[in-house]
Order: C-alpha cells, then sequence, then structure tokens
C-alpha cells in the first residue's frame, strides 16, 4: 500500500505529464485515449501512459493528453483521437504502446497522420 504521500507525488507527476489545464485550447493539439472498461481490457491503459512519455519525453507543451469513456467500437479498441487545431480529428484503433512513437513523430509533430494505423483502413480490411 502507497503512503498518502507517495500518493500525492504519483498524482502531482501525472498532473505535469498531461498538462490538464490549457489557457488557449485554439492552439493546443489534444489526444484523447478511449479509457472505457473495453478499452482498459483491450490494453488503453500502456496507450496513454506511452502518450504521456513519449510527449513528455519530446518536450511537447502545446500536447494535452486525455481520457474518455466509451468511444462504441469496442472491437476497435484501444483506441485514439487526435485533435489538431484547424484539422479534421483523426481517430487512430487498435492502438499498441508501440505504434505511438510513429504517431507523435509523424502525426502530432509534423501534421501527417498515419493513416495505416487509422479507423479508415481499418475499415477497409
Amino acid at each position: 500500500m502507497k503512503s498518502l504521500a507517495e500518493l500525492e507525488a504519483i498524482r502531482q507527476r501525472t498532473l505535469e505529464r498531461i498538462n490538464l489545464r490549457r489557457e488557449d485550447e485554439s492552439t493546443n493539439i489534444r489526444v484523447v485515449i478511449g479509457m472505457a472498461t473495453c478499452g482498459i481490457a483491450a490494453g488503453a491503459r500502456p496507450v496513454m501512459m506511452a502518450f504521456m512519455d513519449e510527449i513528455n519525453k519530446r518536450g511537447l507543451k502545446e500536447v494535452t493528453v486525455s481520457q474518455t469513456g466509451c468511444i462504441g467500437m469496442c472491437r476497435l479498441e484501444p483506441m485514439v483521437d487526435v485533435y489538431l487545431p484547424g484539422k479534421e480529428k483523426v481517430t487512430y484503433v487498435h492502438m499498441t504502446p508501440e505504434k505511438v512513437g510513429r504517431v507523435v513523430a509523424e502525426h502530432i509533430v509534423n501534421g501527417r497522420p498515419v493513416t495505416e494505423y487509422t479507423i479508415g483502413a481499418a475499415e477497409d480490411k
């Protein structure tokens, strides 16, 4: 069992990594991970941690990582929505921690979605 002080330290580190509060949402990039029971069972928690680690490692301050409930397509979990200002939402499906680095590098940093990981590519199969 963790002490109250240890839990508070974990909470503070997590809040810093997630960057929950932003004053100017119009320039903020959002990464939203489906964390309902189906998403968690499919592996969404390690995906969320991988996004937070990769974004923190790259020092990307304009990116907010958050979670949401059920997205409604359990067979495609873990699912991640990426919102870039002025662009259409991109939904990634069957995400794994191994895919996160490429999504961050190509989509979040360079603005080019990784199409083979998207819902469109999954629906074409």
